[in-house]
């Protein structure tokens, strides 16, 4: 931990559930000493898998992989000598975060008028579901509610007529965790040069928003956007895709259209679709989507995934194959690139593969882990 980038900086945590402790589980990854305030129940990301009948200190990947790494320290406060014993640990701290509903934190004097105030050195970072100011600034949130569905990001992944499938766990709030974390370090770095600590906020809803900023863009300029149409009617039929004679299936990525037209045809072997009047450019092709999707439906199926990736690997045609998990844990650039990393396991408890965070530093190797169980940890640095 010698050459850890933040080797010395000392964070303290009042967070539950994912978006919270992301923040704090990046920072530990990266070499930060992080006390990770639990009540006695604990976070509740800790039994998140109860119901299945998985105990709440081991098994539990949600929880590791944002709590690696961290000291669990419990502390009631409701108490006010574990209140004062919490002041005392954000006083000797460079950094707090939570995620906690501000009308909790100011009951607690945990607000973060009352800590800079008091800790003037204190970098004081928050996640909220809707912002710190507004009328549902105390509104539960969570990624599903406020990163998803109030920015209109989950109404924008698809058709206008159709409702949302259920969303994947954690996203939002990962996404939304990076956020944080990289104002943080930004604050960090300011203090370097003034002495002087910073709040430091986002939410939900402002990633999700930011997210799919892009449609929010031409949206605000020009008063409309390209509605989310079905796959077999993308505008874009070589940014798309297509399933193979074996059931796998691979996404295009044509997206200077007519300049890797003509190699596409070449490597699919249908240079006659050239000829096409319908499919004579992009503009026509983005016309007659449904037509030329159909086409290419039906050739795709005649072959096998690794023909057809083979050819397009010979002709240099863009494309991406289209993972499932266990497809991307086996896939050897996914392994090369480092997504997975081994664990350090408590005593007793056999190893174990995790997901990596996002970033890596040359020349510092950190060590995974391990996870704390509840309350292992004497409140003290």
């Amino acid at each position: 931990m010698s050459n850890a980038p933040l080797q010395g900086v000392k964070v303290v945590e009042l967070g539950v559930w994912v978006a919270g402790p992301a923040v704090t589980g990046m920072l530990a990854d990266w070499g930060a000493d992080v006390l990770k305030i639990e009540p006695p129940t604990g976070d509740p990301q800790r039994a998140v898998f109860g119901a299945l009948g998985v105990g709440d200190q081991v098994g539990v990947p949600p929880f590791e992989i944002d709590n690696r790494g961290k000291r669990s320290v419990v502390l009631d406060l409701r108490n006010d000598t574990d209140l004062e014993t919490m002041m005392t640990l954000i006083g000797e701290a460079d950094i707090f975060v939570t995620n906690v509903r501000p009308a909790g934190l100011q009951r607690l004097g945990l607000d973060a008028d009352s800590l800079t105030k008091k800790f003037p050195r204190l970098i004081y970072g928050i996640i909220t579901g809707y912002g710190l100011s507004g009328p549902d600034v105390d509104k539960a949130g969570y990624d599903i509610g406020a990163f998803w569905a109030r920015s209109g990001l989950a109404h924008t992944t698809v058709a206008p007529d159709e409702l949302p499938p259920g969303i994947r766990s954690g996203q939002g709030d990962h996404t939304t965790g990076m956020a944080l974390a990289s104002g943080v370090m930004a604050a960090l770095f300011d203090r370097e040069r003034t002495g002087k600590g910073r709040v430091v906020s986002t939410s939900l809803l402002r990633t999700g928003i930011y997210t799919i900023g892009w449609d929010y863009g031409v949206y605000l300029r020009y008063g409309k956007r390209q509605s989310t149409r079905p796959r077999h009617r993308n505008p874009a039929p070589q940014v798309n895709c297509y399933r193979c004679a074996d059931g796998r299936a691979f996404w295009l990525l044509g997206l200077e259209a007519d300049r890797h037209w003509p190699g596409f045809l070449k490597a699919i072997d249908r240079q006659d679709l050239a000829s096409v009047e319908n499919f004579k450019n992009a503009r026509t092709r983005a016309v007659n989507a449904e037509e030329i999707i159909a086409v290419l439906d039906a050739h795709f199926a005649t072959q096998d995934y690794a023909h057809w990736t083979s050819r397009f690997d010979a002709e240099d045609v863009w494309w991406a194959p289209l993972n499932s998990i266990p497809d991307a844990i086996n896939d050897p650039q996914v392994i090369a690139s480092g997504a997975f990393i081994d664990m350090t396991p408590q005593p007793g408890e056999a190893p174990y593969r995790a997901v990596n965070s996002p970033v890596d530093f040359n020349g510092y190797a950190p060590t995974y882990g391990p996870v704390p169980n509840l309350g292992q940890h004497e409140p003290k640095w």
